[in-house]
C-alpha cells in the first residue's frame, strides 16, 4: 500500500511539472508565432550585414554610377549574396548604356517580378569563376559562366572581347574583378 501511494505521488509531480512545461512551451510559441508575424520580412545573407570594409564585386558596382541599372537588375534577382561569396568571381558589368542599348522595354519587362528566373539567367552569364586579367583573358576561346553556358572570347585588334563586348576597365576587388563592358551578354537560347 506505501508502494502505491509512493508512485502515485511519483506520478503526480511527474505530471504537474509535464504540465507546467506544456503550458509554458505552448506560451513562449504563441508568443514567438506573434513576434514572427509582426516582424517585417528582411532580406538576409552576406551582402545584406553591415559594411565590413572589404570591397567586393557587388560593393564596387553599387559603388559605381555607370551601374545602376545593373545593380537593380541583381537586386530584382536577388542575387546580391552570390556576389560577396568568396570567390574568386569574375563580373563583366555592362554600363546602363549598354543596358540602354537593349531594345525598349526589355530592361523594364526584366525587372518584373514575374520574369525573375529569366533576368537571374541573363545575370549568371556575366560571371564566371576566377579573376583573370583582361591580358589572360586573350588566352581563352571560351569561358564557364554561372549559369552553365559559355560565352565566347575573342582577340580584336590585339584587345579580348567577350560574347562581342568589349572591355572598358577593370576594377580588382577583394573576392574577383569587375570588367566593365559596353554591352549586355545575352545567353544563347536553347
Amino acid at each position: 500500500m506505501k508502494l502505491i501511494k509512493h508512485l502515485f505521488l511519483v506520478f503526480a509531480v511527474a505530471a504537474f511539472f509535464c504540465s507546467c512545461k506544456d503550458a509554458n512551451t505552448d506560451a513562449s510559441t504563441t508568443s514567438s508565432k506573434v513576434k514572427t508575424e509582426a516582424e517585417p520580412t528582411e532580406r538576409t545573407g552576406q551582402a545584406f550585414i553591415k559594411d565590413d570594409g572589404s570591397t567586393t564585386v557587388l560593393s564596387i558596382a553599387i559603388g559605381s554610377k555607370d551601374h545602376t541599372t545593373l545593380v537593380a537588375a541583381v537586386q530584382a534577382a536577388q542575387l546580391e549574396n552570390a556576389l560577396v561569396n568568396a570567390g574568386p568571381l569574375m563580373v563583366f558589368a555592362p554600363t546602363n548604356e549598354a543596358f540602354a542599348a537593349l531594345p525598349e522595354g526589355t530592361v523594364e519587362n526584366l525587372l518584373k517580378p514575374e520574369n525573375k528566373n529569366a533576368l537571374a539567367n541573363i545575370l549568371k552569364y556575366h560571371v564566371t569563376p576566377g579573376n583573370y586579367s583582361k591580358d589572360f583573358l586573350k588566352k581563352f576561346k571560351k569561358l564557364g559562366q554561372a549559369n552553365n553556358a559559355y560565352v565566347k572570347v575573342e582577340v580584336i585588334d590585339g584587345e579580348p572581347m567577350i560574347g562581342g563586348a568589349k572591355i572598358l576597365a577593370s576594377v580588382k576587388a577583394g573576392n574577383g574583378i569587375v570588367h566593365v563592358i559596353d554591352k549586355v551578354l545575352l545567353p544563347p537560347t536553347e
